[in-house]
């Protein structure tokens, strides 16, 4: 299932993985396909994730727990007939946190496979699939060795649903039921089961400008319509941080930030604070204390002057029509 060691270093080069992961990786290749019982994990998880490929919302949720528990220790059996877990050595440890990685390397064919069948250009989807090596670096520059961040936010791109066009990523989704609401109060259709386009922002992929915004929609509208003819997406639509519309107390009119924010409707505030979302995505770690965050830059001092202050983040709900014709 697994790709050759002698194969894995550019393989992961084209996925972006960092390099001080890279030799980590091959040298677990090895304890890891001489554990039969974590071939067989390897085997379901990767059957999962390329079931139904394309389907939106069709991939196996993602094994976390029972990724844990091969890794975390084995089960002895005591001579009172009882059993214990034994804690896992440092190998297990780093094969529990890269397992991930070896699962998206295994579905990688099949990944492939769909593209090519779809007529998605070779660069679109090596810099979708390339998010792999962007949520290990996250992961590494968080907790200072290898792992994957987000690995269900990773099957997304490895199953066909999102894709990486231009400074954003687009997901085929179904509106659901929050959405529709939204939707309905504008006059747009709003069938929780219609399609639209979610709107994602990456890190690591420079200024959140209003002209590589304008470049990226006008790329999707027309991938889409090239590679997925018979789908009609009701509306872009974002859920982010990045959508309070309290940023526009901190930031000037001509950011990016804000200009982003003027390409939506927004819905009010609504739900729990999500204090961590900016300060994750600002700063590298939801955990910092609030107290210590930097103010190097204004969208640092924005976040972090607001939670000083006693505010709170919500998430933004945002949407705007897309073309029918």
């Amino acid at each position: 299932m697994l790709p050759d060691a002698d194969d894995f270093p550019e393989i992961l080069l084209d996925l972006a993985v960092p390099h001080e992961d890279i030799n980590e990786l091959i040298a677990l290749r090895r304890p890891l396909t001489q554990d039969p019982a974590a071939m067989l994990l390897l085997e379901e998880c990767v059957e999962g994730l390329v079931r139904d490929m394309g389907e939106i919302g069709g991939a196996a949720p993602w094994a976390d727990e029972r990724i844990a528990q091969q890794f975390t220790g084995q089960t002895d059996e005591r001579a009172d007939g009882q059993s214990h877990r034994r804690a896992g050595g440092e190998t297990e440890a780093a094969l529990g946190r890269c397992f991930p990685a070896y699962v998206f390397l295994a579905a990688l064919p099949y990944v492939r496979a769909h593209h090519d069948a779809l007529g998605i250009p070779p660069e679109v989807s090596r810099r979708t699939l390339a998010d792999l090596g962007r949520n290990m670096a996250v992961y590494r520059r968080r907790y200072g060795r290898g792992g994957v961040q987000a690995p269900r936010w990773v099957a997304l791109h490895f199953h066909g649903e999102l894709f990486h066009l231009g400074r954003l990523q687009f997901q085929r989704a179904r509106v659901g039921e929050r959405t529709a609401g939204l939707l309905a109060s504008t006059g747009l259709p709003s069938d929780p089961d219609a399609l639209c386009l979610s709107l994602h922002i990456p890190d690591f992929h420079g200024p959140l400008s209003p002209a590589a915004c304008d470049r990226s929609m006008a790329l999707a509208l027309d991938f889409f319509a090239r590679h997925f003819p018979g789908e009609r997406y009701t509306a872009g639509v974002c859920h982010s941080w990045l959508l309070d519309r309290q940023l526009q107390r901190y930031l000037g009119a001509d950011s990016n930030i804000v200009r982003f924010q003027e390409r939506f409707r927004i819905a009010g505030k609504t739900g729990e604070p999500a204090d961590t979302e900016p300060v994750q995505f600002v700063f590298g770690n939801p955990d910092l204390p609030v107290a210590e965050l930097s103010r190097r830059t204004t969208v640092e001092r924005a976040v972090g002057d607001h939670l000083r202050g006693g505010g709170h983040w919500y998430i933004g709900h945002g949407w705007f029509p897309l073309p029918t014709g």
